[in-house]
């Protein structure tokens, strides 16, 4: 093995970003904090940090998470009860400018889960809260008083922009969308994830025909709910199924 010399590369280091997604009041929404030191200190961001010596990306995504918000990330897979949360890596984001601090390499990561709790603030962060994503991405049509400013810090409005388009396919294609739901839920209020999430009305009684035609995707949880409204509503729970066949195509907008 040749002769290594660290000192011959220049250091940088590494981050994680987190878009952490959710379903409130049929709106699609992401997780911000406004960022308590420098720089961009009083934006809001994404919520992250730096990752430890001793850290893999997965513990340092899930730490930041606990951090600056209070909330935890799951494996969807774990039998432990509570708020669980889908989590993955999303991209890697290193434009040498992108932190003015120094070279920072920042490895984002998407977590979804159903009905999210209103965060707390910590770490660097001074104030943390949900906020509509369509805000966020298009911050010149404004937004209400209470909603977070926009343009985001650093280059979050990208990393942002990448984790919804990746919800969006996703869920095309994969059972994703039922880590938005509890774990028993109605094919209506599937039916209001996916059009939360791509942002368009659905027909209810052609998604009624294809997510219950879909192998795999649902099963019955052998119950009703009225939760909604009207009529008792059959329950269901996520199948075994990962990938969808057919798919449950984007209608074009």
């Amino acid at each position: 093995m040749s002769p290594y010399d660290p000192s011959a590369f220049p250091p940088f280091a590494v981050t994680v970003d987190l878009v952490v997604l959710t379903v409130r009041r049929h709106a699609l929404c992401a997780l911000v904090v406004r960022r308590g030191e420098p720089p961009f200190q009083g934006s809001w961001a994404l919520p992250g940090g730096f990752v430890r010596a001793d850290e893999d990306l997965s513990a340092a995504a899930a730490r930041e998470l606990v951090e600056e918000t209070g909330l935890c990330v799951h494996d969807p897979g774990s039998p432990e009860p509570g708020n669980g949360a889908h989590l993955e890596q999303l991209a890697t984001y290193g434009d040498p400018k992108r932190d003015p601090r120094m070279r920072v390499v920042s490895v984002a990561h998407l977590a979804l889960s159903p009905d999210l709790p209103s965060p707390r603030p910590g770490g660097d962060a001074n104030s943390a809260r949900w906020a509509p994503v369509e805000t966020l991405l298009n911050p010149e049509n404004g937004g209400r008083e209470d909603e977070p400013p926009a343009p985001l810090a650093f280059d979050h409005a990208q990393i942002l922009a990448d984790g919804v388009e990746r919800a969006r396919s996703k869920i095309e294609y994969s059972s994703l969308a039922t880590a938005f739901c509890p774990p028993e839920f109605t094919v209506g209020e599937l039916r209001r994830v996916y059009e939360a999430v791509w942002g368009v009305a659905l027909d209810p009684r052609n998604f009624h025909r294809k997510v219950t035609g879909t192998p795999g995707f649902l099963v019955p949880a052998g119950g009703t709910t009225t939760r909604q409204g009207g009529r008792p509503a059959q329950l269901f729970r996520a199948g075994g199924a990962t990938l969808l066949n057919p798919p449950m195509l984007r209608p074009e907008v």
